[in-house]
């Protein structure tokens, strides 16, 4: 009996033992039920949606179908009816469900078949993005079970300023794809600002500005260097919403607005500087109010969403009054285009008698210098935390964060903690949730798209987490971290240039001879940080000058750059001259080029030629009788889709070509 009793209790434990783990994903789960054994999908297979919600669901399935094709190399189709063994099956369920709410979703693996049930359209989508990420992360394979997933937090964000430094439309649409893979809800395009005044001789009319959306009303606003059409925002505010994001279009008015007295001078400031608009004059108003109305009014408004951004940060003290008057106007102006207005805190900085409209606007919670988050609370506004102390990147600029401090973030910050005095419990209604920033203060200090990249994406995968789960954490950090360094970035998205294998170039095992008017391809488009690339390098004597060697999606490395025998690289509209070294024409020449976040390093036969970092600039503040220091960012993602160029290539022979990337 005994024997038996106790062949019972270890079949029992078993039993118990082969219950599936908690599968981990960014962020993770907030409930798992484990079930036995696994389930495994086969590689070409069927996404189903019921006939009743082809409609809502069709788009989502279609978006599901390149997903798995992007990240796991999968032939799925879309298929209208019931699932059958190995399919996909998205449903909506047949009633609302007040824990799930709006983005909420179960995800059963435990049938013959994977099923997301929501009730929302939203929530199936995010549902599929744990979809996907399980089966990234377990190889293929579904652990059988039943997650119940919901976020704490509504509103989930990241800003990226592109008035001082220009992202490109494909850059912002592979971004839409990467916050929507971690469950980011909310995209905030800051489109306009301005530099400092003390970085371009203390003179306003030199100072870099810029407004990047294409303006018909005032075509000369738009900047030169780098704009967006009308219809690539709209797209891209289409792109959001298949995704998941909402785009928020801010036009930062009346502080960081150099971009518009640069082509209006009359509406700028004389008291306070060019970059502040004049509160007091009546051009002032007329020009903003036609901007706004734009890209607002008509039937196909340029603004599709449901929010707006009006700025509204960091105006003069002194004219506290004027400014709430101008605040509680443009909050009324637009919102009588049928939309929710957003601005950034700073009515605790500028205190005043004149009453600013709170009913249906939310604050971006920045600074405890300029809002008090609970006296806005408590006066009807809704906040999103988007403390500058913890959330706030400025690449290179040497004062608030270069990187954020993820591993503080993860242990230790909680949506409430609103800045570094004050927290907010969780749950406090009006408390939306969080946004974290990345502004490019310095303009003109060569930081590249790919540069803030490597800053951002960190930051995504830790604030997913926080914002979604908004409580303790399911794991410690090393292994929250060990999980993200494993992660994409999305599906079909590699903008950090991992290489995923050993992968042998041209060039590696032969000779190449190039004739400066042919390429060769390779399968590894770019090599992110930190890489080092080697290979042996023999220029003819008769060379094209500025000659591609290496071609990229983002960069170009030359030989013989203005006919003087130097290597120099580009990208994002800059140029770096490796100066110390000249390529011999007729000799072998072994050559090893190495790149982290900090700068880019040149070897020749082995030693090292030149280190490109540290280069700083000093100028002068006239306002405030100091130097100020500007540090030039000289780094390289390094180029390697194809070797030469059929219009301007390089001349001469190359081998030995190798790569090592170390991507921890």
């Amino acid at each position: 009996m005994r024997k038996l009793l106790t062949l019972c209790l270890l079949t029992l434990c078993l039993a118990i033992s082969a219950k599936e783990t908690c599968p981990q994903v960014i962020p993770a789960l907030q409930e798992w039920k484990g079930g036995n054994g696994k389930l495994v999908l086969p590689a070409d297979g069927n996404i189903v949606v019921s006939p009743t919600d082809e409609t809502a669901l069709r788009g989502i399935a279609d978006v599901l179908v390149q997903d798995l094709k992007d990240l796991l190399s999968r032939n799925y189709t879309v298929r209208i009816g019931k699932p059958g063994k190995g399919d996909i099956c998205l449903s909506l369920a047949s009633k609302p469900d007040a824990q799930l709410g709006e983005e909420g979703y179960v995800l059963n693996t435990n049938g013959n078949h994977a099923a997301i049930t929501a009730p929302t359209a939203k929530g199936v989508f995010w549902g599929t993005r744990t979809l996907l990420q399980i089966l990234h992360n377990e190889q293929g394979q579904l652990p059988r079970g039943v997650a119940r997933d919901y976020p704490q937090y509504p509103n989930r964000g990241f800003m990226i300023d592109v008035g001082r430094k220009f992202f490109t439309i494909d850059f912002l649409r592979q971004y839409v794809k990467i916050l929507s893979f971690y469950k980011i809800n909310e995209f905030q395009i800051h489109l306009n600002d301005n530099g400092f005044v003390q970085f371009f001789d203390n003179d306003w009319n030199k100072t870099y500005a810029a407004f990047r959306l294409q303006s018909d009303r005032f075509p000369g606003v738009t900047a030169k260097d780098g704009s967006y059409t009308k219809q690539e925002f709209i797209d891209l505010q289409l792109l959001g919403q298949a995704y998941g994001v909402n785009v928020i279009p801010e036009i930062d008015v009346p502080a960081h607005s150099l971009a518009f007295t640069h082509y209006k001078p009359e509406i700028g400031s004389d008291k306070y500087g060019m970059d502040h608009l004049d509160l007091y004059k009546e051009e002032t108003y007329e020009f903003l109010d036609a901007l706004f109305d734009e890209y607002l009014s008509g039937d196909n408004p340029v603004f599709i969403g449901p929010d707006v951004h009006i700025g509204t940060d960091e105006y003069n003290a002194k004219e506290a009054e004027r400014f709430r008057y101008f605040t509680d106007r443009y909050l009324k102006y637009v919102e009588k285009y049928g939309k929710n207005v957003r601005m950034w805190g700073a009515l605790r900085w500028l205190k005043g008698n004149t009453p600013v409209k709170s009913e249906n606007v939310t604050i971006n919670a920045w600074s405890y210098d300029w809002i008090d988050p609970i006296a806005s609370l408590e006066e009807g506004y809704k906040i999103i935390n988007t403390c500058d102390a913890y959330l706030y990147m400025v690449p290179a600029a040497g004062y608030y964060r270069d990187f954020l401090d993820t591993k503080w973030l993860y242990e230790e910050w909680r949506v409430g903690k609103v800045n570094h005095k004050e927290e907010v419990p969780e749950f406090t209604p009006g408390l939306l949730g969080g946004m974290f920033a990345v502004w490019n203060d310095h303009c003109g200090n060569g930081i590249s798209e790919q540069d803030v990249h490597f800053r951002v994406f960190p930051a995504t995968q830790v604030l997913a987490e926080k914002m979604w789960r908004g409580k303790n954490e399911a794991v410690n950090y090393d292994t929250f971290h060990a999980l993200c360094q494993r992660m994409p970035e999305a599906p079909g998205i590699n903008l950090l240039g991992r290489v995923p294998q050993n992968i042998t170039l041209p060039g590696n095992q032969e000779e190449l001879t190039l004739n400066g008017a042919d390429s060769i391809a390779t399968p590894l488009p770019e090599i992110g940080y930190p890489y080092s690339v080697e290979f042996e390098i023999c220029p003819d004597k008769e060379q094209n000058i500025s000659g591609i060697l290496f071609k990229g999606p983002h960069s170009t490395l030359y030989t013989n750059w203005e006919n003087k025998g130097h290597l120099a690289f580009s990208r994002d509209g800059y140029t770096f001259v490796f100066h110390a070294a000249v390529l011999p024409a007729g000799e072998w020449t072994k050559v090893r080029i190495e790149g982290d976040t900090k700068g880019t390093t040149l070897y020749i036969n082995g030693q090292q030629a030149e280190r490109l970092e540290g280069r700083t600039g000093l100028y002068y503040n006239e306002a405030r009788h100091r130097k100020d220091k500007m540090y030039f960012q000289e780094t390289l993602i390094f180029p390697m889709q194809q070797i030469g160029d059929v219009k301007n290539g390089f001349n001469g022979k190359l081998r030995n070509l190798s790569y090592q990337q170390n991507n921890k």
